[in-house]
């Protein structure tokens, strides 16, 4: 199976969450048809991939107004009719409704999102794990 990441990082920690993400998913076998920022993404490696996996940082006034950052450009990303998707955010303290609007924001590009996991900043290599743990679990039978 290929999957594409798509990533908006600010301090580093979203990208290094996202390089976890891809070396778990190559240890399972998948390939990895690109990593690259949301607001550059390859569109070959997108077309490429049976799973697309966006994600980004919290953004916000810590424990109020949080929101995936970079909404204008995963709306502007290609749309992805028929594609499977899983999204990810990474926060400090809270990440609100976050992962809600960022799989809003996927899904308005067609994708069929299968879930998301929230990974908090300190526990980045713990919560990659655990999100694609949950993400093979939820895969549908043709992409196993």
């Amino acid at each position: 199976m290929k999957a594409a990441l798509l990533v908006e990082s600010l301090t580093g920690n979203t990208w290094k969450a996202g390089e976890k993400i891809g070396t778990l998913l190559q240890q399972d076998g998948w390939t990895i048809t690109g990593l690259d920022r949301v607001r550059q993404p390859d569109h070959a490696a997108i077309q490429e991939a049976d799973l697309v996996i966006v994600g980004t940082w919290v953004h916000g006034l810590f424990v109020v107004g949080q929101a995936p950052w970079g909404l204008g450009s995963i709306g502007q990303l290609p749309m992805m009719r028929g594609k499977k998707a899983a999204t990810f955010c990474t926060f400090a303290l809270n990440p609100g409704k976050t992962l809600d609007k960022l799989t809003t924001a996927v899904m308005d590009r067609g994708a069929d999102v299968l879930g998301g996991v929230a990974l908090n900043r300190s526990k980045l290599d713990e919560h990659a794990e655990v999100f694609v743990d949950r993400l093979l679990a939820n895969l549908p039978p043709a992409l196993r």
